[in-house]
């Protein structure tokens, strides 16, 4: 009996390969699944402490990064979880998470590229495009989440719980043709984006313009970043995009070669996005670097406060015996005490 109960514990860890549950490879597999998850973890909360600490959040593209983070961060969490592998409610919660900030971390990228798109060759600006941006990013993917939990197509699927090995057409009509479709748009976005870039730059010739020059260095530092995140996305779903063709056609059959890279590249978004932001970004976190930003954060004791118009006092005493009864007050608050106006009372 107690036999009977280990062998069932430890089927329910390993569905993925048809073979003795103690296998190695279950475990090979469960352990890179949640390292690279964790590694995406760490590296998301790092950029994050990054964005703070830098102060990269007051452009409407840097908040569309940090949006990214956030996304790629809880698309992380989904590959850290427990892995009981076990039909329920448990396992389709997992499999929504993923799917939805699968499609979120993808849809802020899209977003990012087509911003950059209508700023560079429409020559459109799109400050107030901020809550459109954010209500496709977060809503689509709910769309796109839900439709297979409505249908009962999610359970297990791997490593980790998904849509069913019985629903290929799904798996593939719901994130992988999707996918690459929009990683080729934007393959294609970009292009064009650094072909009118450099059409602008050859022809910004002539005297010297400081303005012109600074126009030049930031849209260089603005694409230089940017255009590496669809080869990023193009390389961390090759693998699992071969993995699940072969479980298409072989579904009794996985292939441990490609199960394992699957598990090793796809968590990996996170840490992608990460190296993609942090590449313009190793300079300035040198020791002096660091030490200057956290002081500029956490010891700038200096307060811009709202001004608040009263009473102005005027006084033809300029002079005084004492600072200490000097009341000469140009512009007076009712808030305002004496020491409020410097070392000298001025």
């Amino acid at each position: 009996m107690e036999n009977d109960q280990t062998d069932k514990n430890s089927s329910s860890r390993c569905t993925f390969f048809h073979t003795d549950p103690e296998d190695y490879r279950c475990d090979v597999i469960l352990t890179v699944k949640r390292a690279t998850g964790a590694f995406s973890l760490v590296a998301c909360l790092f950029m994050l402490f990054v964005i703070w600490l830098l102060r990269r959040y007051n452009s409407l593209a840097q908040k569309m990064i940090v949006s990214l983070t956030v996304a790629a961060f809880f698309d992380s969490v989904a590959y850290v979880m427990d892995e009981s592998q076990a039909e329920g409610s448990l396992c389709n919660f997992q499999a929504w998470w993923l799917t939805y900030f699968d499609w979120s971390a993808l849809a802020w990228v899209c977003l990012i590229t087509m911003n950059l798109y209508l700023n560079l060759v429409r020559e459109i600006r799109t400050e107030h495009y901020e809550i459109p941006y954010h209500l496709v990013a977060w809503g689509v993917p709910l769309l796109m989440s839900c439709l297979p939990l409505m249908r009962g197509y999610y359970g297990l699927a791997g490593a980790w719980c998904w849509i069913k090995d019985d629903h290929v057409a799904w798996r593939f009509g719901i994130w992988y043709i999707p996918l690459f479709i929009l990683i080729f748009l934007m393959i294609c976005c970009y292009a064009r984006i650094i072909c009118v870039a450099n059409d602008r730059m050859q022809s910004w010739l002539g005297t010297f313009n400081p303005e012109r020059e600074r126009r030049k260095v930031s849209l260089a530092e603005e694409i230089r970043p940017l255009k590496w995140y669809p080869s990023v996305y193009l390389l961390v779903s090759i693998f699992p995009l071969l993995n699940r063709l072969h479980n298409a056609a072989y579904p009794k059959n996985p292939m441990f070669s490609l199960t394992l890279l699957h598990v090793l590249s796809a968590p990996l978004h996170g840490l992608a996005n990460a190296l993609v932001f942090g590449k313009d970004t190793w300079s300035q976190l040198s020791n002096t670097g660091i030490k200057l930003a956290l002081r500029s954060r956490l010891c700038d004791s200096t307060r811009i406060g709202e001004y608040h118009p009263a009473s102005v006092r005027y006084t033809a005493e300029l002079e005084s015996d004492s600072d200490d009864n000097d009341n000469n007050v140009l512009f007076y608050s009712a808030d305002m005490s004496l020491k409020d106006r410097g070392p000298n009372g001025y």
